[in-house]
């Protein structure tokens, strides 16, 4: 499969400037909201954060979660992404979310295992003007397929990237992505499939495995923290030499800077609220709390807004501080503490150990 080349939209995580995401943290309020709606999934990726594949019983209702969107969207927020805490393809009421979204005026970015996606609905997403971003793993039927759980998983993904792309993807105002979880199956072809997405104008969104949901059962996935600073430094002197994008390397995100917890909120299918996918604890629930309540009141969410001055250990006094919080999804999973050290970051304190 092959597309003319394109100039991928601005990184994942710079999409906001420093001056709108202070503002937000002033005013409690949201540019983003990151948004669940369904546990239902076709695939069982050995990686999956949420566990997905059935759908809950206590999933939320359209209604429950337009009235969500239009409380984030009060609040400031200008995006709604939609995560794949199951496959949102398969939520049956999808189209009519969208239109909603985008007749508000919000933009939309959906994350797609890309194994459902059909022409129709490829356009569907075109004429919305849907940022999407495909789940890839490896350039490698027999990887991908058992990264996904499920045989046949590669060709299917194939054939959805060829929809997107003959709907015009990527494109002004169309950005097309790509998301790679990096774990010891892939670790030898990242390089590679970062070239394969820039030299077709995907946007990489290449990230850190977080140890939580289905990772937990598979030790066999993780990579050690030297082997994610030498993959990272390759990654910007390729990104540097052959493409033209300067970056400096610092988890979780390669290419890009997360600061997710400055502006954004998590979602889940049954209303309850968290932080980001990682840092697993409840805030609340949208059936009986108002998001502006939340983002006002909640400790955690007091304590990752002002992260930079909360964070603890090497993180805390890092060089890079200010620009780069680590991933506090791994510091919380793997110490329980959500403002501590990242434990995988290979950086600062950590650098030759």
């Amino acid at each position: 499969m092959s597309g003319p080349p394109f100039a991928p939209p601005p990184i994942a995580g710079l999409e906001f400037d420093a001056q709108e995401i202070s503002a937000a943290v002033r005013r409690h309020g949201l540019l983003s909201i990151e948004l669940e709606m369904t546990h239902l999934c076709n695939l069982r990726c050995l990686y999956c954060y949420s566990r997905a594949g059935h759908q809950a019983q206590d999933e939320m209702s359209l209604a429950e979660i337009e009235d969500v969107v239009v409380q984030a969207l009060s609040l400031g927020a200008k995006k709604v992404v939609i995560l794949g805490g199951g496959e949102p393809l398969l939520y049956p009421q999808l189209r009519e979310l969208v239109h909603l979204i985008r007749q508000l005026g919000a933009g939309v970015e959906l994350f797609t295992n890309g194994t459902v996606l059909t022409a129709d609905l490829a356009q569907f997403l075109y004429d919305e003007a849907v940022s999407v971003v495909i789940k890839r793993n490896s350039l490698s039927p027999q990887v991908q397929d058992e990264l996904a759980g499920l045989p046949g998983t590669f060709a299917r993904i194939e054939t959805g990237l060829a929809h997107l792309l003959r709907a015009g993807y990527p494109g002004p105002n169309h950005g097309l992505g790509m998301q790679t979880i990096i774990c010891r199956q892939n670790l030898p072809e990242i390089p590679d499939l970062w070239r394969w997405a820039r030299s077709r104008g995907l946007q990489p969104y290449f990230e850190c495995l977080t140890y939580q949901g289905r990772a937990v059962d598979h030790d066999g996935l993780l990579v050690s923290r030297q082997q994610l600073g030498v993959l990272f430094r390759r990654l910007s002197e390729i990104d540097r030499a052959e493409f033209g994008h300067d970056w400096q390397p610092h988890p979780p995100l390669a290419g890009a800077a997360c600061r997710r917890h400055l502006y954004s909120i998590l979602v889940k299918a049954n209303g309850d609220l968290y932080p980001c996918v990682g840092v697993e604890i409840n805030l609340g629930n949208t059936r009986k709390d108002r998001l502006a309540d939340v983002l006002r009141e909640n400790p955690v969410v007091h304590d990752l807004r002002h992260v930079y001055e909360n964070l603890k250990g090497p993180c805390g006094t890092c060089r890079l501080t200010g620009e780069c919080y680590g991933c506090r999804g791994n510091a919380f999973q793997l110490t329980g503490d959500h403002l501590a050290s990242d434990p995988l970051c290979w950086l600062g304190d950590h650098e030759g150990e």
